[in-house]
């Protein structure tokens, strides 16, 4: 044990080491970066494998492919889907995450069940793979959230979000046939739904009607 010498001066207490955050906005990047090192992973071991991991992505009215709503984010068609989908997937799930755990959490359930619902009810048959709905997803929530929330900042942040990544939006429309734009649309719409739930538009308190003795409430 160390004792303190006279006449020097006490050490100095250790500095504590800050809690790590998943919300803040480098433990953000951490965990998006975590999330989409999972999908290279995971693409990694089906490549390996001839591909075969496909087989569990979502299939379109088929009571088996329900499984799929959950596995297909996981899921990717080759090196080059999942690549396309690399950068916005970690600056969209960054951007949303630095808001908050629980609300990027809740939000990316929501994106998820609402995308996978939609796809298996309207896609055509086959088989739907890739995480471009949570993209969608996400960035539908940034926009929504900045509608209703009606947050200087969040604005800014959508508006950005919106211009940088505006070559998404034609993913929106029918086009390429091996493209599951009802993928992109679902994800999209169910980033609306979160934002609408988690930011309801605050009302406005009603005038008062001040020309009595009292104060009194316009109905």
């Amino acid at each position: 044990m160390a004792f303190p010498v006279p006449g020097e001066p006490a050490p100095k207490p250790a500095p504590k080491k800050k809690p790590f955050r998943a919300d803040s906005w480098g433990g953000s990047f951490v965990v998006i970066g975590v999330l989409l090192g999972v999908l290279w992973l995971v693409q990694a071991i089906n490549a390996a494998d001839g591909s075969r991991l496909v087989r569990f992505g979502l299939r379109p009215r088929e009571l088996d492919g329900l499984e799929g709503i959950v596995t297909s984010p996981f899921l990717h068609a080759n090196s080059g889907h999942l690549m396309a989908n690399s950068l916005p997937f970690l600056a969209l799930g960054w951007l949303v995450l630095t808001a908050g755990f629980r609300n990027w959490l809740v939000a990316t359930l929501i994106i998820v069940g609402v995308d996978g619902v939609f796809t298996w009810l309207t896609a055509p048959s086959g088989l739907v793979v890739g995480a471009s709905g949570v993209v969608f997803g996400w960035l539908g929530y940034l926009i929504a959230r900045a509608y209703f929330a009606r947050k200087f900042a969040w604005i800014i942040i959508a508006v950005a979000a919106a211009a940088t990544f505006s070559s998404l939006f034609s993913g929106l429309l029918p086009g390429t046939s091996h493209v599951s734009w009802q993928a992109h649309v679902g994800g999209f719409a169910g980033g609306v739904i979160a934002g609408w739930i988690l930011h309801p538009r605050k009302k406005k308190p009603r005038a008062a009607d001040v020309s009595g003795p009292g104060r009194v409430v316009a109905p």
